[in-house]
């Protein structure tokens, strides 16, 4: 959550604070600030409350003039989005002022003695603590500075700022300004993301390297416990506890317009048409038709280990959690290896029986969510192995697992997933058949499942077209307060996506259940104002759900039916129709997530919501 920019160079800071804020609004648009240091030492701030547009007009009346900043967007934790809770902070007498994404857990001890020692807060906040307690070790440690530690350039600050992130509990990306030390910035990592971007005679911060397009193609990325010195010529990361130590510069992946809306009225109605190309990307250089099965070079683990597995745990939140559950079916029928699907919040304070042949995959499109890294490190903690699948380079959870897959599905700057959640089924889709033929499965049945996922791109794109019959039945329904999805087998899980879509960004209370288990209970909600949207391609179970659709017309409820082309069974009793391309059982959660997207967006449109920022979520979510 919440989104951290810093700029130390020789252009004005402002533009690049501003321009940085705007692209990660996505992970958190209660309020936004910025602080800005002269050539005089002179630190000036200005927040607002609501979106950065509010924030860009304040400046525009008031422009703050500096080659340094920091800036900050906010997704509230501890206090409403009040002008006073905005980002950055200021603590002692003006002598440090600072951003941070995370949650301190032992905020309110250290504020209550903070408070008995005369320091003065201004905000209900838990980064105010880290301020004013940084102000502190700074003010001890120059007190108590060697001469060796007074020759050397920020010696001081970095022990200030050891001193401080020690008696921090909780997970933190933070970056300081020192207003007695105009030509540094100190960023630190713990749990939350910070990456540094690097060009000649200027230095970037930002907790997402989408900020960074088209100002460096230079990146670094910051470990957990690891503080960065940064001044317009100079990079230099410490360990907190082991002292300095090199980092490695990559290369930025992402250009401009990939964190462009590239003539889109919404970034998840782009998203949602890339997702032929995004399957491409997921699939290429991973598929072997010669040996029929996949192939990928990033699990580092050899095949007798690989072949040894007996039992597989997918552990995820929300979308992602959806994807595991079609990784489930996929994983048993392919590989018929026994799967759970865990959900991560819990999995981390859980204890379940786990024996030492079980792979623990974490799913994450962001590779940040909190729970989902913290369920693999205590699969790690117990000794099991952990790959992962994810969608950012250098994540904390892609560097915490053993090995793992990425998506290569672009940037996800829409909150509500799209192109990433069908990018995950395909990731999926690909370790299934590689599994499987390590196992029972057929060379020709090998062939068939490769063609399958040849042919996805084409028929996900033939599925767009179904946008303006979408945006019609959209209108019909706007209105209604609630909506049931229902489907079976592999269409269960595309039933839970489809709802949680639409309640992410029309705010509708939406349920998804198994076709079947509709009449143990929730047909007590089918009426004539409560639309049920049947997920019923051709296939085994298709009579099933035909008398499951059945019994809502028989209780006058009326029925959106996704089905396949050619289909005019279904037609016959639904009362509105949504038809793609006919697929294999095994790609239709894929396909069939399509029409649910743009159904969910038009009807989002038509309510006025905004579909790329929906009222209380962010994009990753970095705390628990």
């Amino acid at each position: 959550m919440c989104g951290i920019v810093g700029y130390i160079g020789y252009r004005d800071a402002s533009d690049f604070l501003l321009e940085g804020l705007r692209r990660l609004e996505y992970r958190g648009y209660d309020s936004a600030g910025i602080a800005v240091a002269n050539d005089a030492s002179d630190v000036s701030i200005c927040k607002t409350t609501g979106r950065i547009e509010r924030l860009a007009s304040a400046l525009a009346t008031s422009p703050l003039e500096g080659r340094v900043g920091i800036g900050h967007t906010r997704w509230a934790t501890h206090g409403p989005p009040t002008e006073s809770n905005a980002h950055p902070h200021v603590g002692g007498d003006n002598v440090v002022t600072i951003c941070h994404n995370g949650v301190i857990e032992n905020f309110q001890e250290l504020k209550s003695r903070l408070e008995s020692e005369g320091y003065v807060f201004q905000s209900a906040t838990d980064t105010e603590v880290i301020a004013h307690l940084a102000a502190e070790c700074l003010e001890k440690a120059s007190a108590k500075a060697s001469t060796k530690e007074a020759k050397q350039p920020f010696a001081v600050l970095v022990k200030a700022v050891k001193a401080t992130l020690s008696q921090l509990r909780g997970t933190y990306g933070l970056v300081l300004m020192f207003r007695d030390y105009p030509g540094v910035i100190i960023a630190a990592r713990l749990g939350s993301p910070l990456v540094l971007g690097v060009a000649e005679d200027e230095h970037f911060v930002a907790s997402d390297a989408s900020a960074l397009a088209g100002y460096t193609d230079k990146i670094v990325y910051l470990s957990d416990h690891q503080i960065a010195v940064v001044t317009a010529d100079s990079l230099q990361v410490t360990h907190r506890d082991l002292g300095e130590v090199r980092h490695s510069i990559e290369s930025l992946q992402i250009s401009t317009p990939d964190v462009d809306l590239g003539g889109y009225s919404h970034y998840m109605l782009k998203e949602i048409f890339e997702q032929p190309e995004s399957l491409k990307n997921a699939m290429r250089g991973r598929l072997c038709e010669d040996d029929a099965t996949a192939m990928f070079g990033g699990l580092n683990l050899t095949p007798q280990q690989l072949g040894g597995v007996n039992r597989i745990i997918l552990t995820a939140c929300g979308t992602s959690w959806h994807a595991a559950l079609v990784g489930e079916y996929l994983i048993e029928e392919f590989a018929r290896i026994p799967v759970e699907v865990e959900y991560a919040s819990e999995l981390r304070y859980r204890n379940p029986p786990v024996d030492p042949g079980t792979l623990v995959f974490a799913i994450s499109q962001s590779g940040e969510t909190a729970d989902t890294l913290g369920a693999i490190r205590e699969m790690k903690r117990k000794g099991h192995r952990t790959l992962a699948i994810c969608n950012t380079v250098g994540s904390s959870i892609a560097q915490e697992a053993d090995g793992g897959v990425y998506l290569h599905a672009g940037p996800e700057i829409g909150v509500a997933s799209t192109k990433a959640y069908t990018s995950q089924c395909m990731v999926l889709g690909l370790l299934a058949l590689y599994f499987g033929r390590m196992r029972h499965l057929s060379f020709d049945a090998g062939t068939r499942i490769i063609n399958a996922f040849h042919a996805l791109p084409s028929k996900v794109r033939a599925a767009l077209q179904t946008d303006e019959e979408c945006k019609r039945i959209a209108a019909k329904y706007c209105n209604a307060n609630n909506f049931l999805y229902l489907g079976r087998q592999y269409n269960f899980p595309t039933a839970l996506e489809g709802a949680l879509k639409l309640k992410e960004i029309s705010y509708i209370h939406a349920e998804g259940y198994p076709a079947a288990e509709m009449k143990h209970g929730p047909i007590a909600l089918v009426d004539e104002s409560t639309p049920s949207v049947f997920i019923v391609p051709q296939g085994f179970v298709y009579e099933k759900v035909m008398s499951n659709i059945e019994e809502v017309k028989a209780r006058g409820g009326p029925v959106i039916a996704i089905v396949d082309h050619g289909d005019t069974r279904v037609a016959e009793l639904a009362d509105d129709v949504i038809s793609v391309p006919s697929v294999e059982e095994f790609v239709q959660p894929i396909v069939s997530a399509v029409p649910l997207q743009l159904l969910s967006y038009h009807i989002a449109l038509l309510r006025g919501c905004d579909v790329d920022k929906p009222r209380n979520l962010a994009k990753s979510v970095t705390v628990e």
